[in-house]
């Protein structure tokens, strides 16, 4: 199953929509199930570094089929992946909130990643912009 352009602009647009709501400027990445880029937005007063942070918690949410906020507890101290993070050289794994992955049908066919704002805001802005791509 593959990410149609269309649905690209519905997720960013559902998550420029969600952002706005939220006032939290944000970078947001739509990568499909090999983990290439598809679509990208800086929206205006985003951070600089969203820009590589929203694309990192893309890869980061479909290598690892998981949100990046339930992988944070599991790289910590003590936990089973611990260190994880630092373990990819090529692309940087990034295991704070925002990194989601898109599901239809029961198979991981994508991700989305947003960055710029709280964890929280960022996951939230993801969430809206994954079920607006899955239909």
């Amino acid at each position: 199953m593959t990410i149609t352009a269309a649905q690209v602009q519905a997720g960013l647009a559902a998550a420029l929509k969600k952002a706005g709501e939220l006032k939290s400027p944000s970078s947001i990445a739509i990568v499909d199930a090999g983990r290439n880029l598809l679509g990208f937005l800086r929206m205006e007063d985003a951070l600089l570094a969203s820009i590589e942070i929203s694309q990192a918690k893309a890869y980061t949410a479909r290598s690892l089929n998981m949100k990046t906020a339930d992988i944070m507890p599991l790289v910590q101290p003590g936990g089973p992946l611990f260190g994880m993070e630092h373990s990819h050289r090529t692309q940087p794994l990034v295991v704070f909130g925002g990194g989601v992955p898109i599901t239809k049908d029961g198979a991981v066919i994508g991700a989305v990643g947003v960055a710029g704002g709280t964890t929280d805001d960022d996951a939230a802005i993801a969430e809206v912009a994954a079920a607006a791509i899955a239909g």
